[in-house]
């Protein structure tokens, strides 16, 4: 069974920095992609950033330059380090893999940045 577990999400103000977690179990982080979304309320669930199996990143333009997606194969962890927050970056962010098993989310940890 594959689960995806995120932590690290919180309030910050404006400015400040948070890293994201996300612990895989059931599937190896060698062979699948990871990303990370977000959805604001009202809004449809959007791509933030993601990783390759070979390790090539890709970032949404509005938080190029700010966030940083990275990987422990070992851990079978993700990261998403985010600098600079802005009040528009608050969201729910979720983790996401895809692979040969299929495509699956973890639960979501809030982020809120105050202004």
């Amino acid at each position: 069974q594959v689960q995806l577990v995120e932590s690290g999400g919180g309030l910050v103000q404006a400015g400040g920095s948070l890293r994201l977690s996300c612990v895989a179990s059931g599937v190896s982080l060698s062979i699948n992609a990871m990303a990370w979304y977000r959805q604001a309320p009202g809004n449809e669930r959007e791509l933030v950033a993601e990783i390759s199996r070979f390790g090539s990143t890709n970032y949404a333009d509005s938080v190029k330059g700010r966030f940083t997606i990275s990987r422990d194969n070992a851990k079978k962890t993700a990261y998403l380090q985010m600098d600079s927050l802005k009040p528009e970056d608050t969201a729910v962010y979720y983790c996401n893999t895809r692979g040969p098993r299929g495509v699956y989310w973890g639960q979501g940890t809030q982020v809120t940045v105050s202004s």
